[in-house]
């Protein structure tokens, strides 16, 4: 049975809504997990961890997670919300042709 062209835009436009929405949601637990590091190691812990220091420098450890830790735990953020993307990518391009093909 052929699909018409309203309902082949329709189930385009629930997969682009679904594809969004999955999106805005790896953001925001992205967001969450830098913004909890951040305020974690940087104000809630940071005085019980300045009571260690790095070895060969001195600096207190909740200040250097503070300002270096919560950097190096946003790239990596970046790479991890790269990967999600890449594989939210293809599984919505394979859906997209699936569905041209059938209709």
């Amino acid at each position: 049975m052929q699909q018409t062209e309203k309902e082949r835009e329709d189930c385009a436009s629930r997969k682009l809504r679904l594809y969004w929405r999955t999106n805005i949601r790896i953001m925001a637990v992205l967001l969450v997990l830098w913004a909890l590091v951040g305020l974690g190691a940087g104000i809630l812990v940071a005085d019980s961890l300045n009571e260690y220091r790095i070895p060969g420098t001195g600096f207190p450890l909740g200040f250097w997670l503070a300002q270096q830790g919560s950097i190096i735990v946003f790239v990596l953020l970046i790479l991890v919300y790269c990967l999600f993307m890449n594989q939210l990518d293809l599984r919505h391009r394979q859906e997209l042709e699936a569905s041209e093909k059938k209709g």
